[in-house]
Protein backbone atom coordinates (compact mmCIF):
# COMPACT_ATOMS: atom_id res chain seq x y z
CA UNK A 1 0.00 0.00 0.00
CA UNK A 2 1.13 3.30 -1.12
CA UNK A 3 -0.52 6.12 0.75
CA UNK A 4 0.51 9.53 -1.43
CA UNK A 5 -0.55 13.04 0.04
CA UNK A 6 -0.48 16.10 -2.40
CA UNK A 7 0.43 19.56 -1.29
CA UNK A 8 1.01 22.84 -2.70
CA UNK A 9 -2.51 23.84 -4.24
CA UNK A 10 -4.19 27.40 -3.77
CA UNK A 11 -5.77 30.59 -5.11
CA UNK A 12 -3.48 32.36 -8.01
CA UNK A 13 -3.85 35.03 -10.62
CA UNK A 14 -3.54 33.89 -13.81
CA UNK A 15 0.17 34.05 -15.43
CA UNK A 16 0.93 32.99 -11.34
CA UNK A 17 2.70 29.87 -10.89
CA UNK A 18 2.40 27.09 -8.39
CA UNK A 19 4.36 23.88 -7.51
CA UNK A 20 2.69 20.41 -6.34
CA UNK A 21 4.77 18.03 -4.76
CA UNK A 22 3.62 14.67 -4.12
CA UNK A 23 4.97 12.58 -1.38
CA UNK A 24 4.69 9.40 -0.57
CA UNK A 25 3.83 8.97 3.61
CA UNK A 26 4.12 4.92 3.59
CA UNK A 27 6.58 3.24 1.08
CA UNK A 28 8.34 4.34 -0.79
CA UNK A 29 8.33 4.90 -4.77
CA UNK A 30 10.47 3.07 -5.45
CA UNK A 31 9.54 1.45 -8.69
CA UNK A 32 6.45 3.26 -9.57
CA UNK A 33 5.30 5.65 -12.15
CA UNK A 34 3.31 8.73 -11.10
CA UNK A 35 1.01 10.88 -12.99
CA UNK A 36 -0.82 13.92 -12.02
CA UNK A 37 -4.53 14.30 -13.03
CA UNK A 38 -7.28 16.89 -12.37
CA UNK A 39 -10.92 17.23 -12.15
CA UNK A 40 -12.56 20.08 -12.78
CA UNK A 41 -15.88 20.73 -11.04
CA UNK A 42 -18.82 18.85 -13.36
CA UNK A 43 -15.92 17.58 -15.48
CA UNK A 44 -14.39 14.11 -16.18
CA UNK A 45 -10.78 13.05 -14.72
CA UNK A 46 -7.70 14.12 -16.85
CA UNK A 47 -4.57 12.91 -17.29
CA UNK A 48 -1.91 15.98 -16.83
CA UNK A 49 1.45 14.66 -16.72
CA UNK A 50 3.67 11.70 -15.84
CA UNK A 51 7.05 10.38 -14.84
CA UNK A 52 8.63 7.03 -14.82
CA UNK A 53 10.79 5.94 -11.95
CA UNK A 54 13.89 6.23 -13.81
CA UNK A 55 12.42 9.63 -15.94
CA UNK A 56 12.94 8.07 -18.65
CA UNK A 57 9.71 8.29 -20.09
CA UNK A 58 7.29 11.80 -19.37
CA UNK A 59 4.63 12.21 -20.69
CA UNK A 60 2.19 15.67 -20.85
CA UNK A 61 -1.42 16.36 -22.07
CA UNK A 62 -1.45 18.89 -24.80
CA UNK A 63 -3.24 21.31 -23.12
CA UNK A 64 -0.20 21.78 -20.42
CA UNK A 65 2.78 20.99 -22.57
CA UNK A 66 5.19 24.35 -22.47
CA UNK A 67 3.74 25.53 -19.53
CA UNK A 68 3.91 22.51 -17.10
CA UNK A 69 7.24 20.36 -16.07
CA UNK A 70 6.89 17.33 -14.14
CA UNK A 71 9.95 15.72 -12.16
CA UNK A 72 11.00 14.27 -9.50
CA UNK A 73 13.13 12.94 -6.20
CA UNK A 74 13.16 9.42 -5.77
CA UNK A 75 15.73 10.50 -2.33
CA UNK A 76 12.77 12.35 -1.37
CA UNK A 77 9.77 9.85 -2.51
CA UNK A 78 8.40 13.04 -3.72
CA UNK A 79 7.22 14.14 -7.23
CA UNK A 80 6.72 17.51 -8.05
CA UNK A 81 4.59 19.52 -11.04
CA UNK A 82 5.68 23.10 -11.54
CA UNK A 83 2.80 25.08 -13.04
CA UNK A 84 3.45 28.18 -15.12
CA UNK A 85 1.61 30.64 -16.43
CA UNK A 86 -1.45 29.27 -15.15
CA UNK A 87 -4.80 30.00 -16.65
CA UNK A 88 -8.68 29.91 -15.34
CA UNK A 89 -9.50 26.63 -17.29
CA UNK A 90 -6.37 25.10 -14.76
CA UNK A 91 -8.82 25.37 -12.67
CA UNK A 92 -9.32 21.95 -10.81
CA UNK A 93 -8.55 19.53 -8.34
CA UNK A 94 -5.21 17.76 -8.96
CA UNK A 95 -4.37 14.57 -7.86
CA UNK A 96 -1.09 12.44 -7.85
CA UNK A 97 -1.54 8.32 -8.28
CA UNK A 98 0.67 5.44 -8.53
CA UNK A 99 1.61 2.45 -11.14
CA UNK A 100 3.94 0.01 -11.93
CA UNK A 101 3.05 0.74 -14.98
CA UNK A 102 2.42 4.47 -16.01
CA UNK A 103 0.29 5.72 -18.67
CA UNK A 104 -2.08 8.44 -19.84
CA UNK A 105 -5.15 6.38 -17.98
CA UNK A 106 -6.80 6.63 -14.70
CA UNK A 107 -7.48 3.05 -14.95
CA UNK A 108 -3.94 1.95 -14.92
CA UNK A 109 -3.45 3.45 -11.38
CA UNK A 110 -3.65 1.99 -8.23
CA UNK A 111 -2.98 4.02 -5.54
CA UNK A 112 -4.74 7.59 -5.27
CA UNK A 113 -3.53 10.82 -3.09
CA UNK A 114 -6.76 12.85 -1.68
CA UNK A 115 -5.99 16.16 -3.90
CA UNK A 116 -5.28 19.60 -4.10
CA UNK A 117 -7.11 22.19 -5.00
CA UNK A 118 -6.19 24.80 -7.52
CA UNK A 119 -8.01 28.01 -8.62
CA UNK A 120 -6.83 30.24 -10.81
CA UNK A 121 -8.69 33.28 -11.70
CA UNK A 122 -8.71 35.82 -14.09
Amino acid sequence: QVQLVESGGGLVQAGDSLRLSCAASTRTLSGYAVGWFRQAPGKEREFVATISWRVTRINYADSVKGRFTISRDNAKNTVYLQMNSLKPEDTAVYYCAASSKGGVSGREYYYWGQGTQVTVSS
